[in-house]
């Protein structure tokens, strides 16, 4: 029987020049290595450490991960991207030259029997009140237009800047005791759901909550982590990472 994978959190386009290679070529590896027992890919946001369209231009690069993509597509694998906080300036580049679904908010449906509610977890913590007026501010519309004004030369290279320097900044935040995804993640189990799935917080969760499950992703800055749903358990796993390359998964 064919799996369910998500990934989260992958973050192309932060750190140095060899770490971001690196990074693209071990997801490159990994697509190709689940490509035949995948039915559906869900990637839970911030594929792009920093994306921005502008109405005739897209950021350079990574040509090789869309290439990857748009071969699951043509294969009859369905992508389902939903949004993160690093990449919500895109328009419509991934839907209609690879044939992403786009997803700017949740994703509640089932999947192999199962009840899913999926976020990415920005703008959902209690105590990220500065994330969410930001989050307000680069999703509104006129302030994207007025951004498109700018040069893609630097409005490119200024994005990437902020978004490494949000990177840093979030990295070494104190969200304090509680997990507040956490909490929310336990309301919608009471809800009814039967996995709740987040990234955002680069931290590999899994935590049982009645008959429900709490996942977080983790993400591919440190972990190199992904989820995988075979219809009767969830499971978190990480790439088998050396210097030779992707010796297999655990």
């Amino acid at each position: 029987m064919k799996k369910v994978f998500f990934i989260s959190d992958i973050h192309l386009g932060f750190g140095t020049k060899q770490e971001d290679l690196f990074r693209e070529k071990k997801l490159i590896e990994f697509l190709e290595n689940i490509k035949n027992e995948c039915s559906e890919l869900y990637i839970v946001g911030d594929l792009f450490d920093f994306w921005f369209e502008y109405r005739r231009v897209v950021p350079k690069g990574y040509f090789k991960v869309l290439s990857k993509l748009s071969d699951f597509i043509e294969n009859g694998i369905p992508i389902h991207y939903l949004v993160g906080n690093h990449d919500c300036l895109l328009r419509d580049y991934f839907e209609k030259e690879i044939g992403l679904k786009v997803y700017w908010n949740e994703i509640e449906r089932e999947i192999l029997g199962k009840k899913f509610f999926i976020h990415h977890g920005d703008g959902l913590l209690k105590n990220d009140t500065g994330y969410k007026i930001l989050k307000a501010i680069l999703r509104n519309k006129f302030n994207q237009w007025l951004f498109s004004l700018v040069h893609p030369d630097f409005g490119v290279w200024l994005g990437s800047v902020s978004s490494n320097k949000s990177r840093s900044y979030t990295s070494k935040k104190d969200y304090g005791k509680k997990d507040s995804l956490l909490e929310y993640a336990t309301k919608k189990i009471e809800e009814g759901f039967d996995y709740v799935i987040f990234g955002h917080i680069h931290k590999l969760v899994k935590i049982q909550i009645n008959s429900g499950y709490y996942i977080n992703l983790g993400d591919w800055i440190n972990n190199y982590s992904y989820g995988v749903f075979d219809g009767n358990e969830f499971n978190l796993k990480q790439l088998n990472i050396n210097d030779e390359g992707l010796n297999g998964r655990k």
